[in-house]
């Protein structure tokens, strides 16, 4: 009897344990789910509210105390955010822009990581390390000697088109070496050796086994520039001077200077901005987490 006692005790003391420590993890779960709630409030309020805003009328913009949704869909805002900027054609001066960056920057950045990664040569690692410390330039600091560099050049006018913002592209980018040579050093290699031994070249490999496999983190690569690009506002201003040539960053600058108190059409024109990059990413967002989740970046 007294052995069966203790038995029961230990198996209370057990129950009460466990109960503790599930309590503990409803707990934690619990601030973990509000903390990441917050978060994600912080970032879709200012989206909602931009979408709310666009779609009021006048009388609701002025009305008092002002209310979080509308009387009436006022979907008038949209189409004078068209007629007052040329918004087809700063996009289409956008697309100039992203379409041979993120070309650039997928070529000169994933042969840049295929040799850092997959090639041996003397000074790679030394190459590698250089190519990780400019990641620490801060980017202000470098403004004033590639406009000094494009000047000299001749690319600071009108009839050089957007040079100086695509051109760079095609020289790689920092991040996106060191983010395909952690992707190709993951990839075994024996892939390689066995092309090697069967003639092929370093071209071929890189193009016909290395690419195909990289497609993940190609595709975070390409919906990063693209992203970046698209919603640059500092290059476009510095290098651009026609408005007949400005972005669409540019052209909701020019916007807002001229009808700054129109909220409506002015939340229309930045909804016409932002929502695109949202969709892309939405379609997206399963290759860009696994490129990421494949590339050595992963938390």
């Amino acid at each position: 009897m007294a052995v069966t006692g203790l038995q029961t005790t230990q198996q209370v003391d057990l129950a009460n344990a466990h109960s503790r420590m599930m309590a503990k993890r409803r707990v934690k779960r619990g601030f973990t789910y509000l903390g990441v709630t917050l978060v994600v409030a912080l970032v879709v309020i200012p989206f909602l509210w931009m979408i709310v805003t666009s779609l009021k009328s006048p009388e609701d913009l002025t009305a008092h105390p002002l209310s979080w949704l509308p009387n009436r869909l006022y979907l008038q805002n949209y189409p004078d955010a068209l007629s007052i900027i040329p918004y087809m054609q700063y996009l289409g001066n956008t697309m100039l822009i992203c379409i041979p960056n993120v070309l650039g920057t997928l070529i000169s950045c994933s042969l840049a990581a295929y040799s850092l990664a997959c090639v041996r040569w003397p000074g790679r690692g030394f190459s590698f390390g250089l190519v990780l410390s400019t990641m620490m330039l801060p980017y202000p600091v470098t403004i004033i000697p590639l406009y000094l560099v494009f000047r000299h050049l001749g690319w600071i006018d009108i009839a050089s088109g957007y040079l100086p913002l695509t051109i760079p592209a095609f020289f790689g980018a920092p991040f996106f070496i060191f983010l395909l040579r952690q992707f190709f050093a993951s990839i075994p290699t024996e892939l390689s050796e066995a092309a090697k031994v069967d003639g092929a070249s370093e071209l071929r490999i890189y193009a016909q086994i290395m690419l195909p496999l990289a497609r993940p983190a190609l595709a975070t690569t390409a919906l990063l520039t693209f992203l970046y690009t698209y919603t640059d506002f500092l290059n476009p201003l510095i290098y651009i001077s026609d408005p007949s040539r400005f972005t669409l960053s540019l052209g909701l600058l020019g916007y807002f200077s001229q009808h700054g108190a129109s909220w409506g059409p002015l939340m229309a024109a930045a909804a016409l901005f932002t929502i695109p990059t949202a969709v892309l990413f939405l379609f997206a967002q399963r290759s860009f987490i696994q490129g990421i989740a494949t590339s050595g970046l992963k938390g």
